[in-house]
């Protein structure tokens, strides 16, 4: 009797922490797929805002959690998901984490790439006009400071010809000869934006209606053809952000590869969880729970 009831004590103990266990796991993952999650800044894109070896929170309540239907995606990149409200849209300036939107680093089409994960700060918003003038930012109707004055300033002040080096922007030089020094105006679209289309604008929103259409366009004769039939206006499904590195010379943004579509956006960086020093393996105090 005596063995029995040590036996029946131990499997309750063992159910007990079962169940725990069970539901601290359920509760973690809930809270990473609705709320928050946490990500490691690899490069020195975003700095002196963020430092390589940083570790941030991102908080995915305030523009809306993405729920994804099926799993499709995981296996061909094709999907459908739903995102639930969020507290409010994003602002200028904000920093977040997004799906980078080109799939193995193939520049001619559009595709979220699901384990390959950026992050930028927004400058320019959907129904924005941005531009980069002699290395500044700016977007018309905003008056304050985009992104960090000292690094564009180190910009402004590089000559010209260093441009003629390859610090171009790829997805734009070929028609527009933009640089990023000098670059648009550049409007934003926004989701059910009527927009005109011709052969002065359509290099700037190709990819965004192919990604939205799954559709080839063509240039022909100075028409323009989707699927064959002549496209002239166009009413854009999504809405979408011109992402930047604080470390304007070494990033890989918006400049390069064109605007991020709203549905690749995973949450807006809260603060710095924890930071390591990669060369010294050393933590940096200082940068533990620092706010953004």
């Amino acid at each position: 009797m005596k063995i029995k009831t040590q036996l029946q004590k131990v499997l309750k103990i063992t159910l007990e922490g079962s169940v725990l266990i069970l539901g601290i796991i359920i509760i973690t993952i809930i809270l990473k797929v609705f709320c928050f999650a946490s990500f490691k800044v690899p490069s020195a894109s975003m700095e002196p805002t963020l430092k390589s070896g940083d570790y941030i929170m991102v908080n995915k309540m305030v523009f809306g959690a993405r729920i994804f239907k099926d799993w499709k995606f995981w296996a061909d990149g094709n999907w459908e998901m739903k995102r639930l409200n969020g507290l409010r849209p994003l602002k200028h300036n904000e920093i977040i984490v997004f799906n980078f939107p080109f799939s193995n680093h193939d520049m001619s089409k559009i595709e979220m790439d699901f384990n390959n994960h950026y992050v930028k700060r927004c400058i320019g918003l959907p129904g924005d006009t941005i531009s980069i003038v002699n290395g500044f930012y700016s977007v018309s109707g905003f008056s304050d400071t985009l992104g960090v004055y000292k690094k564009q300033l180190n910009l402004s002040q590089k000559l010209d010809l260093t441009f003629k080096n390859g610090i171009k922007c790829s997805n734009y030089d070929s028609i527009q000869k933009w640089t990023i020094k000098n670059f648009g105006p550049l409007y934003i679209p926004k989701i059910n934006d009527n927009l005109n289309i011709d052969c002065n604008n359509i290099e700037l929103y190709r990819k965004l209606i192919m990604y939205e259409t799954r559709k080839i366009i063509e240039v022909k004769k100075g028409l323009i053809l989707m699927d064959g039939k002549v496209l002239n206006k166009y009413i854009f499904r999504n809405s979408y952000y011109f992402m930047s590195g604080d470390n304007v010379f070494n990033s890989m943004d918006s400049r390069y590869w064109g605007l991020m579509p709203e549905d690749h956006i995973i949450g807006k960086v809260s603060f710095i969880w924890k930071s390591e020093d990669k060369k010294t393996g050393k933590y940096r105090w200082d940068r533990f729970f620092k706010g953004l």
